[in-house]
Order: structure tokens, then sequence, then C-alpha cells
């Protein structure tokens, strides 16, 4: 795994602080797209648990995955009993059990394309089904938009992670659905987006950069001076653009 994928668990608690949770919207998609009651899930790199609760707190039993310790042990604090915990990325999962939905919540980015979609099917019951969803926070207004990206540039010119498999932004399927329409593993690949706006604090929108990986590996120093320069251009207040595409799959019966 990459730094990036490694450089959260510092920062586990303003993670849980920071970042949104999923809305039910986003249960209720997957559920209906399973068509048939889904009574065991395993999660792929977990974090604090904002997906892990969705999902538990409506009767699914989850395994929640994840490489770093510190993440999980702030998981821990928020999920209800029918969570089981695992401290592994998910290439160190080894088969066994199968579950009836395999998810990922603004984690799929981080697992290694190799052998990924074979290791997703093998963890799924037949017929199964695989769900991926997140999306970045942008801020709404563009001019604040331009004002925080001229505050950045001199240390980063991007905080956004690119498309994994080269997908171009304005395709009209995204990543990983385009994979997953290449992939003999799966079929009736679905994407959607559950359209979402926040409004949060100056302060808070810092706080949420703290917990974006393209910030976490720079030095300290250089990671303070850019907060301090885009905290200097915002406005009291700001609204975020904070959609949710989802990306649906079921595995195949001939795989």
């Amino acid at each position: 795994m990459s730094g990036r994928a490694l450089s959260f668990g510092g920062v586990a608690e303003a993670y849980e602080r920071f970042r949104p949770g999923y809305p039910v919207e986003l249960f209720e998609m997957v559920t209906a797209y399973a068509g048939r009651p889904v009574r065991t899930a395993l999660e792929i790199g977990a974090g604090t648990g904002k997906a892990t609760r969705l999902f538990a707190r409506r009767g699914i039993a989850v395994t929640a995955t994840e490489p770093d310790g510190s993440m999980l042990a702030e998981l821990r604090k928020h999920v209800p009993a029918n969570v089981t915990t695992v401290q592994t990325a998910f290439e160190g999962l080894r088969p066994g059990e199968r579950y009836g939905l395999v998810y990922a919540a603004a984690a799929l980015h981080w697992t290694n394309p190799e052998g990924r979609w074979p290791r997703v099917a093998a963890l799924l019951e037949p017929g199964g089904v695989f769900a991926s969803f997140g999306g970045p926070f942008r801020l709404t207004d563009p001019a604040v938009r331009a004002a925080v990206h001229a505050a950045r540039a001199p240390f980063l010119e991007s905080d956004e992670i690119p498309s994994p498999d080269g997908t171009p932004p304005g395709h009209e399927m995204q990543w990983p659905g385009s994979e997953l329409q290449r992939s003999e593993w799966f079929t009736d690949v679905r994407q959607a987006v559950i359209e979402r706006q926040v409004t949060m604090t100056a302060r808070d929108y810092v706080g949420q950069l703290s917990t974006v990986s393209a910030y976490l590996v720079l030095p300290a120093s250089v990671r303070d001076q850019v907060f301090s320069r885009i905290r200097q251009v915002l406005p009291d207040t700001v609204e975020m653009t904070s959609d949710i595409t989802v990306h649906l799959a079921r595995r195949s019966h001939e795989a």
C-alpha cells in the first residue's frame, strides 16, 4: 500500500469529527439493487466506521477490515455489537467465509489493482453484490474555489485523487464502474449519484482538509503553512458539494 493509503492513523479522531457520514438513501439503494435480504457484509478499508454504522445499524452483520490500528480503535467506539473488526489490508484477506455484500466507502482506490476483482468475487456468495461509493468534497462557490487553489498552489497543485484507471472526469461511466464493466467476474454494473450539499464553518473545512491524504503526506511545517494560507482566503462559512457516486455490480454466475 502507498504512503498516502497508510497516512490516516495519526488523524483518526479528526477523521471521525470532520468527515460526514452516509445517508440512509445509500443503504436503500444498495439493498434494493441486491433484491434479496443482505445478512452479511465485508467492508474494505473501514476507516473510523462511517459506512460501517449505516449497514450495521440496519441489521447487517458487518466484518470491517482496516489496515490502520488507530482507525480501527476509533471505529470500535462508534459501531454496534454486530460488527466484527479485522486489522488487515484487503490484500491480506484469505478466501474463506463468503458474504452477501462486499463494499468500500471512499477506500477502493487504495487497494492493489492486480487481482482486485477475482479477490472481491471470491469473498462473495453466488449472486452477491459489490458496492463502492464516495466522491470528492468540492467548494461550491467558484470564486472561493479559485482562491483556495491559488493559496494552495505553491505547495500542492491538486488535493484530489486521479482516476486509478485513467477514466476522464466527464466520461459517462466512472471508475471503478469502468473496471467492473471489463471484468469477467461481475455483471449488471450500475452507476448512480446521491446529491449532497453541506454547509460548514471555515474552521471545520480546514479540519476536513487535515484528513485528506494529499495534505497528510506533506511535511508538518509545510502542511501548517498551507492550512494557514487557505484559512486566510475563506469566508466564515463555506458551501460544499459532496455528491456520493455509487457503483454496484453483481458477482457473475459464470465466473
